[in-house]
């Protein structure tokens, strides 16, 4: 956990800073004829951005792959279902960054505004472009969301163990005056017992002198008695 909440501190900065998505028009060569349309320049993994260009694309219509590209036949753009048509779209790019493009060959349209289906075209790119940002923002957002949670986790495990702690040292403090106590006590007893077994042997030995006494005395009478005639 110590490890995430590093990262996102160290990466923050770089979070703060507004994502521009730029569209720019360009032809692209299909099948040997020039299709316009446009491209943008995203940052992030080619892998990862043509996943999500071909997921934003099955919008349009039933995606399908060419040779290097791939296309939608009778695509449908903004709120408008074409009959007609048929919508190019390729990614190329690295580890670092890629651009993805979109474009239409003129011929292949019957429409009364071709105009139109070309700036419904660069509107989708650039549509594209602001999802792909928000989306890889938004999972930043759950990262940092998922260690906020961890670290509130912590620290309530922290503060139920502050307050357990004390408890314990609480009782560990009443004990402690109770055992000072019976040590006390305990020493007092102690002194008094060792009082008692020197009284003990004191009256032991004045019961043992009377004792010898009293035989003196017994013996006496028995003489007595023996020299009665």
């Amino acid at each position: 956990m110590k490890k995430l909440v590093w990262l996102l501190i160290v990466f923050v900065p770089g979070w703060l800073m507004a994502q521009k998505v730029t569209v720019s028009k360009k032809s692209e060569k299909i099948k040997s004829e020039s299709a316009e349309g446009y491209k943008c320049e995203l940052e992030g993994k080619k892998a990862d951005i043509e996943d999500a260009f071909n997921k934003f694309l099955k919008d349009t219509g039933k995606l399908r792959s060419g040779s290097s590209y791939s296309f939608v036949e009778h695509p449908t753009l903004g709120s408008t279902v074409y009959t007609t048509g048929i919508l190019y779209a390729e990614c190329e790019g690295n580890d670092e960054k890629a651009t993805v493009w979109a474009g239409i060959k003129g011929s292949e349209w019957t429409v009364n505004d071709l105009g139109m289906v070309e700036k419904q075209v660069e509107n989708l790119v650039y549509q594209f472009g602001v999802k792909y940002y928000r989306d890889k923002i938004q999972a930043q957002i759950d990262e940092s969301q998922r260690a906020l949670d961890a670290v509130i986790r912590q620290q309530q495990r922290l503060t139920t163990q502050q307050k357990d702690l004390t408890i314990k040292l609480s009782n560990n403090e009443q004990e402690k005056i109770q055992l000072d106590k019976a040590i006390e006590a305990n020493k007092l007893e102690h002194l008094v017992t060792i009082q008692k077994i020197e009284n003990n042997k004191k009256s032991q030995d004045s019961v043992a002198l009377a004792g010898e006494q009293i035989k003196k005395v017994m013996e006496m009478h028995k003489e007595r008695q023996r020299k009665v005639n």
